[in-house]
């Protein structure tokens, strides 16, 4: 039979054209769909623009408040989201924040329109913050990436204008640094008075390291810089380094050396991912170590604290594998006890004696006090510091300040008539002579 013949039966058979014609249908709906799909991812990767931002991203909690100012009005679908404020006066109060929920929310910025999507896991944790695994993700129309950029940077400016003018504190959690309170109203650097010079002489070298790391980088030199204060308790070391950030805009990153479970790796990841502009403040740091020359001498009472090892600090502060673009800032009231090699230079470039009050001190001190209500002010400051001197105690501004605080409603004759109630109740200020820390400071200078 011809062949012609066979085709011509076939297409006038009702049961082979009848599945021909679905094959035909099918075969055509799946080349539709699978094209209408490669469209559709082409055109999502070259039309369109995303960006994902987790949740361990420092980013990721700028971007949410960005979100609620600009996007949560707009949806109906929100989560609350609960921080306190605190007020100039100390005051707590409570803030709530609502945020687009876990979903796809629209919102619209600048004339584009932006599709928000969180997405929540409830399989995967945050180690660090113990929460489930979180992320954002945005899509808009369009090839350029300077979208997502003003997004992020306008999100940075907002989260910088809710800490303007405060100083953040930080401190080590895991191995990353978390802001530890409410961010503090910055403290003037003329509210902490110390021995004339010495304020002026440690702001000065701060500021003239933060603005010439290029003359380092010339010579050579690593750009780190080491500061130690030491001096008696209570006479303004701490109080010091928290006005001097606020007057650098700097933050404090709080790290104690006694913490048990600080490793040495720990430490030196800690010091490598420290937060820009901030100082990192190790306080009595001779309670965690004792010079290595006195170590048969002295009792069990400083081994055995925590993991870290002297080598161990010693490279983290001036070693191969130290970072560079840091401040370190160390306070001790016992000099003597601290080991040669964590106090040379290198690691400690600025020594500074901050110690008892002194007759400019005092003075100061009572002008900003009880000034206001003195018809010659200076003349009682002089006299109320001449008396304090007089009685042949040292006195620390921490006592003379707690003297002033009991008595601030009293009138200036009756603070001169009691002066020798500033060392009420403080045993140790009663001798008259400090020898370990005169010595101290006569080795410093």
């Amino acid at each position: 039979m011809p062949l012609s013949e066979i085709v011509s039966g076939l297409s006038t058979n009702p049961y082979f054209g009848a599945g021909f014609g679905l094959f035909g249908i099918g075969a055509g709906a799946a080349i539709l769909r699978k094209g209408l799909q490669g469209a559709l991812i082409l055109f999502r990767r070259h039309m369109m623009i995303t960006l994902e931002v987790p949740c361990r991203d420092k980013s990721y909690q700028w971007l949410l408040q960005w979100i609620t100012m600009r996007g949560a009005k707009e949806t109906q679908h929100l989560s609350v989201e609960t921080s306190f404020i605190q007020k100039e006066t100390g005051q707590i109060r409570t803030k709530y924040d609502f945020i687009p929920s876990i979903g796809k929310h629209i919102m619209r910025y600048k004339g584009i329109w932006i599709q928000v999507e969180r997405t929540r896991e409830q399989q995967t944790l945050d180690l660090h913050m113990g929460v489930p695994w979180e992320s954002v993700t945005l899509t808009a129309f369009g090839r350029d990436k300077k979208l997502y950029y003003n997004i992020l940077e306008e999100a940075r400016l907002l989260a910088l204008e809710a800490t303007e003018g405060k100083t953040l504190m930080y401190t080590a959690m895991g191995a990353e640094w978390r802001q530890f309170g409410h961010p503090r109203r910055r403290r003037p650097l003329a509210s902490v008075v110390l021995e004339k010079g010495v304020a002026e002489r440690i702001v000065d070298d701060c500021k003239e390291f933060t603005g010439n790391s290029q003359w380092y980088i010339d010579r050579g030199i690593p750009y780190r810089r080491g500061y130690l204060l030491y001096g008696p308790p209570g006479c303004g070391k701490s109080s010091f380094i928290t006005a001097l950030a606020g007057e650098l805009e700097y933050g404090i990153c709080l790290l104690n050396l006694s913490e048990r479970g600080l490793t040495d790796d720990r430490l030196n990841h800690l010091l490598n991912v420290a937060p820009e502009q901030s100082i990192i403040l190790l306080e009595d740091v001779d309670a965690a170590f004792t010079s290595r020359e006195d170590v048969k001498q002295q009792t069990a009472a400083y081994e055995g604290l925590n993991r870290i090892t002297f080598s161990g600090l010693l490279n983290c502060l001036d070693g191969v594998a130290s970072t560079e673009a840091r401040i370190v800032f160390m306070t001790t009231n016992y000099l003597e006890r601290l080991d040669p090699a964590l106090i040379r230079p290198g690691r400690v470039d600025v020594k500074e004696y901050i110690g008892y009050c002194n007759a400019h001190q005092l003075a100061e001190m009572f002008l900003r006090f009880y000034g206001k209500q003195e018809q010659l002010p200076q003349k009682a400051a002089e006299e109320f510091a001449k008396r304090v001197l007089a009685a042949g105690r040292n006195a620390s501004p921490a006592q003379v300040q707690g003297y002033f605080m009991r008595h601030k409603n009293a009138t200036t004759q009756e603070v001169l008539a009691n002066t020798a109630m500033i060392w009420e109740g403080s045993l140790s200020s009663l001798t008259t002579n400090n020898e370990s820390i005169a010595v101290a400071h006569t080795s410093a200078a």
